[in-house]
């Protein structure tokens, strides 16, 4: 999907689902597609779907890349609290077009997978 496209599949959602702020959609996009190159690098450029336990690894690794210290900040503001919700904002996508899904997909697939804080927070804690 171009980027005008998916800026307009954005711009529609929002104004239906409130949940989320729109950078929320931004950040989940820019992950998968982060976990989509890495997948892709370590299997010899071959591109394949993505499962929801790999795309919430993919999700934490980028966001620790991006945001640092800053990304429990970014996330807590944006509404993204959980691995459930990122989950939730995939599902969207699918519900709009925007991401495609295989029948074996399902929402449980975004289950915790890891504790946000732990993720996000204890890296950057200092250690005495």
């Amino acid at each position: 999907m171009q980027h005008n496209q998916f800026e307009h599949a954005v711009s529609s959602i929002i104004e239906k689902e409130k949940r989320f702020q729109p950078g929320a959609y931004f950040l989940v996009r820019e992950a998968l597609d982060f976990t989509v190159d890495r997948l892709s690098k370590a299997s010899n450029n071959e591109k394949r779907h993505v499962s929801g336990h790999e795309l919430l690894f993919g999700f934490r690794d980028y966001v620790l890349k991006e945001y640092g210290p800053m990304g429990a900040t970014v996330l807590e503001d944006w509404g993204i609290k959980k691995c459930h919700h990122v989950g939730e904002i995939v599902f969207i996508f699918i519900e709009h077009g925007v991401f495609g899904k295989q029948d074996s997909d399902k929402l449980d697939d975004f289950g915790e997978a890891y504790a946000f804080e732990e993720a996000f927070k204890t890296p950057f804690l200092v250690r005495a």
